[in-house]
This record gives C-alpha cells, sequence and structure tokens, in this order.
C-alpha cells in the first residue's frame, strides 16, 4: 500500500508575527518538522512568488511575516540560506523590495539569490520538456522551499505551489515559453516538468489573505485564514482547489501531475492533518469553474478561436497607458499594441495574433486588464 501524501492545513486569522510564527511552526511540525526536509550544512533556497513587487496588502504574494517564520525555522537546521524569485517584470531586487520581502530578508542576514541569470540543463529523463535554463541561484543550492500565494490564474485556474517554479526560469526566457507552448495544457506539462526537476524540498501556501477573481495581480482579497503545508505540491494545489469548491480536474496541471509521478490530487491518496476543512470551505469564492481549453496558433482555426475562445480585455476607463501590457506581450508581431499610433488612448488588441497566454492581464498595475469569454463561448458552454 502507497503511503499517502501529507498536507497539514493550519488556520492564522491575520498577519500578525508572533500568531504567524506559531502557525507556520505547527504546519511543519505536523509533516515532520524542518529538519526531516533539508539538512545541517545544505545551501536552501528560499522561492517566494514575486509576480511583481506590490505591497502585501495587496496579497500577490505571500506575506513577509510568512516568508520570516518560514526562513527561521530554516535556520533552525542550516545557515546556509539564500533567497530570490525571477519577477514578472523588473529586477528581482528591486520587486522583491517593493514587496516587503527584501526588507524581511535583510532582518534575518538572508542574501539574495542569482535570479537574473542562469544555465541550460538538459533533463533527460523529462516525460515532454528535456531543456530548460534555469536560475544560477537555484542550480547552486542542494534545496529549494517553495512559499507561494493563494490566487486564482487566468491560464491555469488557482497558481499555488506547482506554478511557483516556473519563477526559476529567469527573466524574458519565461516569455518565450509562452510562444512556443501556445496550447495552455502543453504549458501546464511545462510547469510539471520544472518541478519534476528541481523537486523542492518544501511547498508551502500563503492563504491567510488569498486573491480570487481577476488573479493572479489584479483580483480582490479574501481572508481564507489558511496555511498549507506539504512536500506533494499536487496534493497541496488540490486541498486548495477543495477550499473553494473547484474541481481538481480543472487545473491543467493535475494530470500530468498525477501520472508523471510528481503528486496526487485523488482525495484517496491524500491525508489532511491540522485543522479541519469543512468550516473553512468558500463556495463563493470566485474563480472560473471551468475545464481549460486547448488553444492553438493554427490559422486553420484561429477565425473560429476568436469567436469562442477567451481574450484578454482592456477597460479604457481604467488603463493610464503605461504600456506594460505592450511590453510584456510575447506574440511577435505583438497582439497589444497602440496599433493606430495613438499613445494617448487604451492600447488595442489584434486577436489573430493573441495566443491566450494572458501576460498582459497578469501584469497590469492598474487592474485595467480581464479576461473575458465573447458571447459564441458562452453559448457554447451553456449547451
Amino acid at each position: 500500500m502507497n503511503e499517502k501524501s501529507r498536507v497539514a492545513l493550519v488556520t492564522c486569522s491575520a498577519y500578525e508575527e508572533e500568531a504567524v510564527s506559531a502557525a507556520v511552526a505547527r504546519g511543519l511540525e505536523l509533516i515532520g518538522g524542518m529538519g526531516s526536509f533539508i539538512h545541517p550544512g545544505e545551501k536552501i533556497v528560499l522561492k517566494p512568488n514575486i509576480l511583481v513587487g506590490e505591497s502585501p496588502e495587496k496579497v500577490v504574494g505571500p506575506h513577509p511575516l510568512v516568508f520570516k517564520a518560514v526562513a527561521r525555522q530554516a535556520r533552525s537546521v542550516t545557515e546556509h540560506l539564500s533567497y530570490g524569485d525571477s519577477p514578472g517584470f523588473g529586477k528581482p531586487a528591486g520587486q522583491a523590495q517593493k514587496a516587503g520581502l527584501g526588507q524581511a530578508a535583510a532582518e534575518l542576514g538572508i542574501p539574495l539569490a542569482d535570479f537574473e541569470k542562469g544555465r541550460e540543463i538538459h533533463f533527460a529523463d523529462s516525460p515532454f520538456i528535456k531543456q530548460f535554463t534555469l536560475a544560477n541561484g537555484v542550480l547552486d543550492s542542494d534545496g529549494l522551499i517553495s512559499i507561494s500565494k493563494f490566487k486564482t490564474h487566468q491560464l491555469t485556474r488557482i497558481t499555488g505551489p506547482v506554478k511557483n517554479q516556473f519563477g526559476c526560469v529567469p527573466g524574458v526566457l519565461k516569455a518565450e515559453f509562452h510562444i512556443k507552448l501556445p496550447n495552455a495544457l502543453d504549458f501546464a506539462k511545462m510547469l510539471v516538468c520544472i518541478n519534476l526537476y528541481i523537486r523542492p524540498r518544501l511547498y508551502i501556501v500563503d492563504g491567510i489573505m488569498a486573491m480570487e477573481g481577476n488573479g493572479p495581480r489584479g483580483g480582490s482579497p479574501v481572508n481564507l485564514k489558511v496555511l498549507l503545508f506539504s512536500k506533494d505540491p499536487v496534493a497541496a494545489e488540490a486541498v486548495m482547489c477543495r477550499l473553494i469548491d473547484l474541481n481538481p480536474q480543472f487545473v491543467p496541471t493535475m494530470k500530468p501531475a498525477l501520472e508523471w509521478g510528481l503528486g496526487t490530487y485523488l482525495a484517496e491518496d491524500i491525508e489532511l492533518v491540522g485543522d479541519p476543512i469543512e468550516p473553512l470551505v468558500n463556495k463563493s469564492f470566485n474563480v472560473v469553474r471551468a475545464p481549460v481549453k486547448p488553444v492553438t496558433s493554427s490559422t486553420s482555426v484561429s477565425f473560429i478561436k476568436n469567436l469562442v475562445s477567451p481574450r484578454p480585455v482592456i477597460d479604457p476607463e481604467k488603463c493610464n497607458q503605461c504600456g506594460t501590457c505592450v511590453k510584456v506581450c510575447p506574440a511577435a508581431p505583438r497582439a497589444v499594441d497602440w496599433h493606430d499610433g495613438n499613445r494617448k488612448k487604451a492600447p488595442t488588441y489584434q486577436y489573430e495574433r493573441c495566443i491566450r497566454c494572458f501576460c498582459c492581464q497578469e501584469l497590469c498595475p492598474d487592474h485595467a486588464i480581464s479576461v473575458e469569454t465573447p458571447f459564441l463561448g458562452r453559448l457554447f458552454r451553456a449547451i
């Protein structure tokens, strides 16, 4: 009989240092303690999700108090700690400072690892993608602790333990994957492969305050009051799904992750320890409750795709014409741009070029971009 994947669920109602520290200590103890995941003398990199530098109140990344509590637990085992992430926009150091994580790390004397430059690795045993460029800070460490935020995501429904490791790909190389893998299901397989190669020692999810709606940057905060801990990222995401009443099979990483041995989302194979989940389930959590459909760039189906597929839409009333969406669009030529040359108005889309990576929506600083399904797409879904 195979051992079940253990996930610890610990409640914590607010970001108060003493309460957070106690909750993190308890969560780790429930799954064997920090010493069962890392060892004295090892070089461990802490990998918080820093999509972009935002204040903790915006709930874009894990709270600095959660980061500090995890770091202190890790330091009780090894002195050789570093931290880092490759954000979606800007330099790692600057974005970490804006998110409050740089200050937290400085207080504890934890240096920033190199997430700007990387090296190419060959993953011969990979079931899908066999070559990656990964950050030097990851490759130079003995192990990684993943610290993610509980959020919605338009491409993968939720973002948490599995997708967090996409930030181990440095800089603009992340955008290249959106071009190479326009099919959302293939993109999800790539995320699984990154985790299979890195094999983080431990996954922690900050859901004390989560993000619903137009995530992963423009959504609304929700007090879910939970922290999750596991060495199985798939099981942790399955518990995330249970907490928001989402079918885990709607998350596109789940099936390949199960098939390729990264973890399990099957309820019968997960042991949930800690606090009871039932009182915490939020059935009104605003998340897309539908399976992810494959998107192809084939010209033969592009006309139909544009009539039915979800697509990013700019609200001109919210847009400040900063051009972030234009800068991060990986399509060539760009799908979103000032196609008429008038930079005093909101950029516009040429949807036949759009690969539906939603990088524009993900990184818009004014939350002016949302993902909408055209009328025919909503009609077909209802049938």
